[in-house]
């Protein structure tokens, strides 16, 4: 049977460790097993377990400490990535070879992790020759959304990822619970837009005519060939967890082998016979 990965995405303070948080805490509610690894060596803290950590393998501190690298923070988490990409036997140690896995990757929020370098190209390869689903999770927040020439910036981010990585990949607007009513319907039209109308707004923002041709010819590759689109995802809103999950689910054939499992019930919810079952039904 196939395994199946969600590689979570995006710049960095989009939501991306919270995201993971309320999926494990979403999953455990609908009785189903998520794990968590962490592929971000700069990380601090977690809330949830993880099932593997980068930082038992090297540490973004460590590299920047060494005096004979000598990297600053963004140096030493391409180093980081690169060293993890050659110790790839270490993740496969980790993650065993359990059949039905879901996992979760939290990745880091560097965005040349994303468009230039090979580090997550090579990881996607990889856990496809270990039988691995993967659907990309790109997360932006919908706080720096709600004007039209930050949404197109958003949307590019986005798309340079499904270009570099090749999957299939389910765009996500975080925070909406931190938008205010007015913001929120502001960015209703963000959620499926016309990027003709984009054009628009961002006329009286662009000065130049070359960037205006530039932005209209952008917009018209969006719109034309709608290769990217943002699922709302609202932290604090079951129904839309569950909505961004079933889009995942379906991107990579998730549940098509699954075998029913009965929901987990309290034992002082259970009821001893089928008597008192069909009695407490009948009281109902």
């Amino acid at each position: 049977m196939p395994r199946f990965a969600q590689l979570v995405m995006g710049p960095a303070g989009s939501g991306k460790s919270t995201y993971c948080s309320t999926m494990v805490q979403h999953c455990a509610a609908i009785n189903r097993a998520v794990q968590v690894v962490n592929l971000d060596p700069a990380a601090e803290y977690f809330d949830y377990p993880l099932m593997a950590d980068i930082r038992e393998l090297i540490e973004v501190d460590d590299v920047m400490e060494d005096d004979s690298l000598r990297f600053g923070p963004n140096g030493g988490l391409v180093f980081c990535m690169e060293y993890f990409a050659n110790n790839f036997d270490w993740l496969e140690d980790c993650l065993g070879h359990v059949e039905d896995d879901y996992i979760l990757f939290d990745c880091p929020g560097q965005i040349e992790l994303y468009t230039h370098l090979p580090v997550m190209k090579q990881l996607v390869e990889q856990l496809q020759q270990w039988e691995f689903r993967v659907c990309g999770v790109f997360l932006v927040d919908s706080q720096f959304m709600v004007e039209s020439f930050k949404f197109i910036s958003g949307v590019l981010a986005a798309l340079s990822a499904m270009i570099s990585l090749e999957i299939p990949q389910i765009n996500i607007m975080t925070k909406m619970d931190l938008l205010s009513k007015k913001a929120k319907k502001e960015i209703e039209k963000y959620l499926d837009p016309d990027m003709y109308s984009m054009i628009e707004d961002s006329a009286n923002i662009l000065k130049s005519k070359m960037f205006k041709k530039l932005t209209k010819a952008i917009c018209g590759l969006i719109d034309d060939y709608s290769v990217v689109r943002f699922l709302p995802y609202d932290r604090s809103d079951e129904e839309s967890i569950n909505i961004v999950l079933q889009h995942i689910d379906f991107a990579i054939q998730y549940g098509e082998d699954l075998e029913f499992k009965e929901p987990k019930e309290n034992e002082e919810d259970k009821p001893a016979t089928l008597d008192e079952y069909f009695q407490d039904r009948v009281d109902e």
